[in-house]
């Protein structure tokens, strides 16, 4: 494996061996694969959408694809195996849609295996270091980097019921950009400022979703301290989730406390109504070790960031959306028109001690850019 996508990275190098965000060398290769199979779909999915053909089921699959791996996101080999093969039954039905002459076409847009000893093959021959070049591979993983940024925003974004066509267009047009040989180093260094400026109009599309579900953020004193009733501690940055959290755990006895990445859900005015709805726990995602162990109820990961969880409160965790971990037990996707079951995790909050205490007192946030422009 070869892995340089974040700050965590071995020597400030690459990891090599295992990922020290805890990635497996497996993980890591099928990782490489589908980001090599999305751009193969970017390619024929750009005919597509020249040639009028319907492209949302596409879009989203390019995004949640990308965002699956992000650093500390999903670390289990089942899931990248089983992406990996709908990539492939997804990118044959475009092509087979456009009609393209698979004589010109790219290895990422037909490259098909017939045993599973072929996805393990093939994973360790799309890396990084398949670029020999390393100004051209530096700028192309940079550029993949700032998409999986994008994408992680334009999938939450398109929860909430709001997406762009010209973002899922450039995303595109920029995957099939990192497979095209004949690009300059000039060129890519231009396609990464044009990464940069749809980072901004992503972020901007997504403070619309939220901002126009949920409120805009107030200034809002956090407690931090813990209550009495046994509780569910959800993380990660998936709104959706914590709303239909919220409405589940209405009159359960359980409240619900925020982590790490959800901590900013608690200035948005829509989620002021919920009473049980009672605080913060603990700190950065990175001490999650310590502060999902005595928090004592289940956990909910969302999105990122999940570290590798200790067996003494492995059987709390739950994960949902993109988020995977060999052994965890994970709620499923909410079908079309309703909402997702978290049954199974407030059941298991009911039959657990309240959270031991760890802090006490209050903390103020809420400084959204509306705010502070307000002031």
């Amino acid at each position: 494996m070869f892995c340089f996508q974040c700050q965590e990275t071995a020597k400030n190098e690459g990891c090599t061996i295992k990922g020290v965000c805890g990635k497996s060398p497996k993980v890591a290769k099928l990782q490489d694969l589908l980001i090599y199979l999305l751009k193969g779909i970017s390619i024929s999915s750009l005919k597509a959408d020249e040639q009028g053909i319907g492209q949302t089921k596409v879009n989203k699959f390019i995004v949640e694809g990308l965002f699956s791996t992000i650093t500390n996101v999903n670390f289990d080999s089942d899931y990248f195996r089983n992406k990996i093969k709908e990539a492939l039954v997804l990118r044959d039905e475009i092509v087979e849609k456009t009609g393209e002459n698979r004589n010109e076409m790219h290895d990422a847009q037909i490259w098909s295996p017939q045993y599973d000893a072929d996805i393990k093959e093939k994973a360790g021959k799309v890396g990084v270091l398949v670029t020999e070049n390393e100004d051209i591979r530096s700028l192309r993983e940079l550029i993949t980097y700032g998409l999986k940024g994008l994408a992680a925003y334009a999938d939450h974004a398109f929860i909430l019921g709001y997406s762009d066509d010209d973002i899922f267009g450039f995303i595109k047009k920029a995957l099939a950009a990192t497979l095209d040989d004949s690009l300059s180093a000039d060129y890519l260094i231009s396609l990464t400022l044009e990464t940069g400026q749809y980072g901004v109009n992503v972020m901007a599309l997504l403070d619309k979703a939220n901002t126009s579900t949920y409120g805009d953020p107030e200034i809002t004193k956090v407690n931090i301290g813990v209550k009495d009733n046994p509780g569910i501690l959800i993380s990660g940055h998936d709104l959706k989730d914590l709303e239909e959290l919220l409405e589940q755990t209405k009159g359960t006895g359980v409240d619900v406390y925020t982590h790490g990445e959800m901590l900013p859900a608690h200035y948005y005015p829509f989620f002021k109504k919920y009473d049980h709805f009672v605080g913060n726990y603990g700190n950065a995602w990175w001490k999650q070790k310590d502060e999902f162990e005595s928090f004592n109820g289940p956990v909910l990961l969302t999105t990122n960031c999940l570290v590798p969880p200790k067996d003494s409160y492995k059987d709390r965790v739950y994960t949902t959306g993109t988020v995977g971990f060999s052994g965890l037990t994970h709620i499923p996707d909410r079908e079309a028109g309703k909402v997702k079951d978290f049954s199974p995790i407030i059941e298991h909050a009911k039959k657990c001690d309240a959270p031991q205490e760890i802090e006490t007192g209050e903390i103020v946030g809420g400084f959204a850019h509306g705010t502070v422009l307000g002031l």
